[in-house]
């Protein structure tokens, strides 16, 4: 399983929380505490917004821990939202398009889970993201795929409906072609300036999340950054953490976020 961080909030260089912190997600790239495999070497993604709209991407098939780019990028980059992400790939290839952020438009989206026995429905859930957003497909991961499928569920309007269609449709898929491994999904969607977190499985074994609010951001990861839970809450298996401009950051339970019927 991968091991991901966003931030949203006051401008920071990235390098105050992808590299420097004692448990950062470089050091998760080797030493994972709360995924299955402890190694996460098959490539990572930065993905900001700066000045422009559309954010910026730096994505690679090196490890996370031996790329002196990443180091002095983040060294260089200060954004207010920003994702990192490093990879342990779950069957597909290692290449740069298939590490994460994926972009599309404004949003940017990261993925840490798997559909189980995606081999057997990929043509049939590919076949279902219409031809407009499947030119944007530039990989071959089961991420990108739900993510280009609920961008055409209305991703832009609705991100917790159309993530539990794309959900579903996966779901449904899984059952006709009798699959009986999970799939599992613990996700983070950003457009810059709302936030949505994703956790969810439907086996009821979601990889980790967590969050922490400080007076200066908000921070999504996928194992507390400075190696310690005191400060940080876990997002609940099948929960739905959504910060919105203006408003509160608040986490939904399966039935709010219509998970549950996904299942």
């Amino acid at each position: 399983m991968c091991r991901f961080l966003a931030y949203h909030g006051e401008p920071v260089y990235l390098d105050e929380l992808v590299c420097a912190p004692t448990h950062s997600l470089v050091h998760q790239s080797l030493h994972a505490t709360e995924a299955q495999t402890e190694t996460n070497g098959d490539g990572f993604g930065i993905g900001w917004y700066g000045d422009r709209p559309e954010p910026g991407l730096y994505r690679d098939v090196r490890p996370a821990w031996s790329d002196e780019n990443l180091r002095s990028l983040s060294r260089q980059i200060r954004a207010r939202t920003f994702f990192a992400h490093v990879r342990a790939a779950t069957g597909t290839a290692t290449t740069r398009a298939n590490c994460h952020p994926f972009a599309h438009g404004r949003h940017l989206f990261m993925h840490n889970g798997q559909i189980g026995g995606y081999p057997r429905i990929r043509r049939r859930l590919e076949a279902l993201i219409p031809d407009a957003l499947y030119e944007a497909r530039q990989g071959t991961t089961d991420s990108e795929a739900l993510f280009l499928l609920a961008l055409a569920h209305g991703l832009e309007r609705d991100p917790v409906g159309a993530m539990a269609a794309s959900l579903s449709v996966a779901r449904g898929l899984m059952r006709e072609a009798e699959i009986d491994e999970p799939l599992r999904f613990t996700a983070v969607l950003t457009n810059g300036e709302s936030l949505t977190a994703y956790r969810w499985a439907c086996d009821g074994r979601p990889p980790s999340l967590y969050w922490r609010q400080t007076a200066t951001g908000l921070a999504v990861v996928s194992e507390p950054i400075d190696g310690r839970r005191a400060g940080w809450s876990e997002v609940p298996k099948g929960g739905t953490l959504l910060a919105c401009p203006g408003e509160p950051v608040r986490v939904v339970g399966p039935e709010a976020a219509g998970f549950r019927a996904a299942a």
